[in-house]
Protein backbone atom coordinates (compact mmCIF):
# COMPACT_ATOMS: atom_id res chain seq x y z
CA UNK A 1 0.00 0.00 0.00
CA UNK A 2 1.49 3.32 -1.11
CA UNK A 3 0.45 5.35 1.95
CA UNK A 4 2.05 2.85 4.34
CA UNK A 5 5.57 4.15 3.63
CA UNK A 6 4.59 7.47 5.20
CA UNK A 7 4.70 7.81 8.95
CA UNK A 8 1.74 9.26 10.88
CA UNK A 9 3.27 12.75 10.97
CA UNK A 10 3.77 12.81 7.19
CA UNK A 11 0.18 11.69 6.67
CA UNK A 12 -1.04 14.39 9.07
CA UNK A 13 1.02 17.01 7.21
CA UNK A 14 -0.57 15.92 3.92
CA UNK A 15 -4.08 15.98 5.39
CA UNK A 16 -3.57 19.44 6.90
CA UNK A 17 -2.09 20.89 3.70
CA UNK A 18 -4.85 19.35 1.61
CA UNK A 19 -7.40 21.10 3.83
CA UNK A 20 -5.51 24.42 3.86
CA UNK A 21 -2.48 24.79 1.62
CA UNK A 22 -1.99 28.42 2.64
CA UNK A 23 -1.19 27.89 6.30
CA UNK A 24 2.24 28.89 7.49
CA UNK A 25 4.85 26.30 8.31
CA UNK A 26 4.67 27.39 11.97
CA UNK A 27 0.91 26.72 12.05
CA UNK A 28 1.34 23.41 10.23
CA UNK A 29 4.03 22.34 12.70
CA UNK A 30 1.76 23.26 15.62
CA UNK A 31 -1.13 21.23 14.16
CA UNK A 32 0.97 18.11 13.60
CA UNK A 33 2.82 18.37 16.90
CA UNK A 34 6.42 19.01 15.82
CA UNK A 35 8.66 22.07 15.66
CA UNK A 36 8.86 24.22 12.54
CA UNK A 37 12.31 23.22 11.14
CA UNK A 38 11.64 19.46 10.92
CA UNK A 39 8.15 20.22 9.64
CA UNK A 40 9.59 22.26 6.76
CA UNK A 41 12.10 19.48 6.00
CA UNK A 42 9.25 16.97 5.87
CA UNK A 43 7.15 19.19 3.59
CA UNK A 44 10.10 19.65 1.22
CA UNK A 45 10.71 15.88 1.20
CA UNK A 46 7.02 15.27 0.44
CA UNK A 47 7.27 17.75 -2.44
CA UNK A 48 10.46 16.19 -3.80
CA UNK A 49 9.08 12.65 -3.69
CA UNK A 50 5.89 13.71 -5.50
CA UNK A 51 3.37 13.30 -2.70
CA UNK A 52 2.72 17.05 -2.95
CA UNK A 53 2.37 18.04 -6.60
CA UNK A 54 1.59 21.71 -6.06
CA UNK A 55 -0.51 24.31 -4.29
CA UNK A 56 -3.63 25.74 -5.90
CA UNK A 57 -6.37 28.25 -5.20
CA UNK A 58 -9.94 26.92 -5.35
CA UNK A 59 -11.45 29.32 -7.88
CA UNK A 60 -15.22 29.71 -8.21
CA UNK A 61 -15.75 29.37 -11.96
CA UNK A 62 -19.21 30.96 -11.79
CA UNK A 63 -17.80 34.09 -10.16
CA UNK A 64 -15.61 34.48 -13.25
CA UNK A 65 -18.55 34.03 -15.60
CA UNK A 66 -18.22 30.32 -16.39
CA UNK A 67 -21.88 29.42 -15.96
CA UNK A 68 -21.84 26.14 -17.88
CA UNK A 69 -20.24 22.87 -16.84
CA UNK A 70 -20.50 19.86 -19.12
CA UNK A 71 -19.22 16.30 -19.05
CA UNK A 72 -18.40 15.02 -22.52
CA UNK A 73 -18.12 11.28 -23.06
CA UNK A 74 -15.85 10.63 -26.04
CA UNK A 75 -15.55 7.41 -28.02
CA UNK A 76 -12.61 7.09 -30.40
CA UNK A 77 -12.57 5.14 -33.66
CA UNK A 78 -9.20 3.59 -32.77
CA UNK A 79 -7.80 2.79 -29.34
CA UNK A 80 -4.23 2.15 -30.38
CA UNK A 81 -1.73 3.66 -27.96
CA UNK A 82 -0.63 6.12 -30.63
CA UNK A 83 -4.21 7.32 -31.18
CA UNK A 84 -4.96 7.52 -27.44
CA UNK A 85 -1.82 9.58 -26.88
CA UNK A 86 -2.63 11.83 -29.85
CA UNK A 87 -6.08 12.55 -28.39
CA UNK A 88 -4.62 13.24 -24.94
CA UNK A 89 -2.13 15.68 -26.49
CA UNK A 90 -4.92 17.45 -28.38
CA UNK A 91 -6.99 17.81 -25.22
CA UNK A 92 -4.09 19.71 -23.62
CA UNK A 93 -4.66 22.48 -26.21
CA UNK A 94 -8.36 23.01 -25.36
CA UNK A 95 -8.76 25.51 -22.51
CA UNK A 96 -12.45 24.68 -21.91
CA UNK A 97 -11.45 21.12 -20.99
CA UNK A 98 -10.41 21.17 -17.34
CA UNK A 99 -10.09 17.42 -16.76
CA UNK A 100 -9.59 14.44 -19.04
CA UNK A 101 -9.80 10.84 -17.87
CA UNK A 102 -9.38 7.68 -19.93
CA UNK A 103 -12.04 5.12 -19.01
CA UNK A 104 -12.61 1.40 -19.29
CA UNK A 105 -15.76 0.37 -21.17
CA UNK A 106 -17.88 1.88 -23.94
CA UNK A 107 -16.51 5.38 -23.47
CA UNK A 108 -12.81 6.02 -24.03
CA UNK A 109 -12.55 9.44 -22.33
CA UNK A 110 -14.64 11.65 -20.12
CA UNK A 111 -13.92 15.37 -20.27
CA UNK A 112 -14.98 17.91 -17.68
CA UNK A 113 -15.54 21.19 -19.50
CA UNK A 114 -16.42 24.70 -18.37
CA UNK A 115 -17.77 27.45 -20.56
CA UNK A 116 -19.14 30.96 -20.09
CA UNK A 117 -22.33 30.02 -21.98
CA UNK A 118 -23.94 27.29 -24.06
CA UNK A 119 -23.11 28.89 -27.41
CA UNK A 120 -19.40 28.94 -26.57
CA UNK A 121 -19.54 25.29 -25.55
CA UNK A 122 -21.51 24.40 -28.67
CA UNK A 123 -18.84 26.07 -30.84
CA UNK A 124 -16.14 24.07 -29.05
CA UNK A 125 -18.17 20.88 -29.41
CA UNK A 126 -18.84 21.26 -33.14
CA UNK A 127 -15.64 22.95 -34.30
CA UNK A 128 -13.06 21.27 -32.08
CA UNK A 129 -14.17 18.18 -30.21
CA UNK A 130 -16.36 16.33 -32.73
CA UNK A 131 -14.13 17.53 -35.58
CA UNK A 132 -10.99 16.12 -33.95
CA UNK A 133 -9.18 13.26 -35.66
CA UNK A 134 -10.24 9.77 -34.54
CA UNK A 135 -13.31 10.98 -32.58
CA UNK A 136 -16.14 8.57 -33.42
CA UNK A 137 -18.83 9.98 -31.14
CA UNK A 138 -19.41 12.43 -28.32
CA UNK A 139 -22.24 12.41 -25.78
CA UNK A 140 -22.62 15.36 -23.46
CA UNK A 141 -24.35 15.92 -20.15
CA UNK A 142 -24.95 19.41 -18.80
CA UNK A 143 -24.38 19.75 -15.06
CA UNK A 144 -27.50 21.06 -13.32
CA UNK A 145 -25.85 21.37 -9.92
CA UNK A 146 -22.95 19.86 -8.01
CA UNK A 147 -23.87 17.98 -4.85
CA UNK A 148 -20.21 17.37 -3.92
CA UNK A 149 -16.94 18.70 -5.24
CA UNK A 150 -14.18 17.65 -2.88
CA UNK A 151 -10.71 17.37 -4.37
CA UNK A 152 -7.91 15.30 -2.91
CA UNK A 153 -8.05 12.01 -1.08
CA UNK A 154 -10.03 10.90 2.00
CA UNK A 155 -7.33 10.74 4.67
CA UNK A 156 -9.68 8.96 7.07
CA UNK A 157 -9.64 6.02 4.61
CA UNK A 158 -5.83 6.18 4.38
CA UNK A 159 -5.56 6.00 8.17
CA UNK A 160 -8.07 3.14 8.34
CA UNK A 161 -6.08 1.13 5.76
CA UNK A 162 -2.82 1.77 7.65
CA UNK A 163 -4.45 0.50 10.87
CA UNK A 164 -5.76 -2.62 9.10
CA UNK A 165 -2.36 -3.34 7.51
CA UNK A 166 -0.50 -2.84 10.82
Amino acid sequence: MAGAKLDPIDRKILAELQADGRMTNVELARRVGISAPPCLRRVRALEETGFIRGYHADIDARELGFEVQVFAMVRLASQSERDLSAFEALVQEWPLVRECHMLNGEIDFILKCVSPDLSTFQRFLTQSLTAAPNVASVKTSLVIRAAKDQPGVPFEVVEERVREAG
